[in-house]
């Protein structure tokens, strides 16, 4: 599972991956929206490959690169263990800050909340 991690590390590998989730795509068409040659795609797409996570086929000159989604499964499996521990942090957080939150018909008119108005304002209205 490292050596998926490590492909996923780089962000124009996610980006491939992401575009290959749409359908096969050549090696050159991998890099044109990456702005980098197509020997430097080539050397990503590798990556991917030896992660398992793109089967290329060569016809000609033409490599096809084509999403395996196998791996993400495992990986996704792994994070998923460790989901509860981030949910159970975050929702301790928010009841944090939905205790300690003030309700807006409790705030005053110096909080800018909805009481009474102040008697500077009460002169000036009148």
């Amino acid at each position: 599972m490292d050596i998926v991690f490590h492909a996923l590390a780089h962000d124009a590998r996610r980006t491939m991956l992401g575009r290959l989730a749409v359908g096969e795509l050549t090696v050159g068409q991998l890099a044109e929206p990456l702005a980098m040659t197509l020997a430097a795609a080539s050397k990503h797409v590798k990556v991917l490959e030896r992660a398992g996570l793109v089967h290329r086929t060569v016809d000609g000159r033409r490599h096809v690169c084509r999403l395996e989604p196998g791996p993400l499964a495992d990986a996704y499996a792994w994070l998923r263990f460790y989901e509860r521990f981030w949910t159970e942090r975050l929702d301790a957080l928010g009841d944090l800050f939905q205790s300690s939150a003030v309700p807006p018909e409790a705030a005053g008119p110096a909080d800018g909340g909805a009481g009474e108005p102040s008697k500077k304002s009460r002169e000036q209205e009148q």
